[in-house]
């Protein structure tokens, strides 16, 4: 079988992406309304109906033409591109980067949240003790 034919084997592809999502050939099955076998059958396939490859890239959470155009130079490329080997695995997209708010801030507020939950226990145990000894007098 040459390379080209196995690069362009769609059936292969839909087995990988589902690998790599960590999904077993049952819950793609059932995402599908089919059974395990009906999948199997599918990733062995080397072409497959448009209209089958919308649903199968809908249960896979990923688009058609991700499906078409999957390879797994190209997935381990795009995973190599969040982390810069120089700096010791440090991840380069730094998702706190663009934040709207201050993280210190933030913290100050669930803090001083946390105070005023803590007070209002506080009160409600005197309360308690104070209603409990009110009992205790009036026997």
């Amino acid at each position: 079988m040459s390379t080209l034919t196995k690069s362009n084997h769609i059936g292969r592809k839909i087995s990988r992406i589902r690998e790599l999502r960590d999904m077993k050939q049952e819950a793609l099955a059932q995402a599908l309304g089919t059974n395990q076998q009906a999948i199997s059958a599918l990733e062995n396939s080397e072409t497959i109906s448009d209209e089958k490859l919308i649903e199968v890239a809908k249960a896979l959470g990923v688009s058609v033409e991700a499906l078409k155009n999957f390879s797994d130079e190209a997935a381990i490329n795009y995973f190599n591109n969040f982390y810069d080997n120089s700096a010791k695995g440090q991840i380069l997209n730094n998702s706190c980067s663009n934040l709207t708010f201050n993280p210190l801030d933030k913290l100050i507020e669930a803090y001083d949240e946390n105070k005023k939950l803590y007070e209002r226990l506080v009160q409600a145990e005197k309360d308690k003790v104070e209603f409990l000894e009110k009992i205790l007098k009036d026997k």
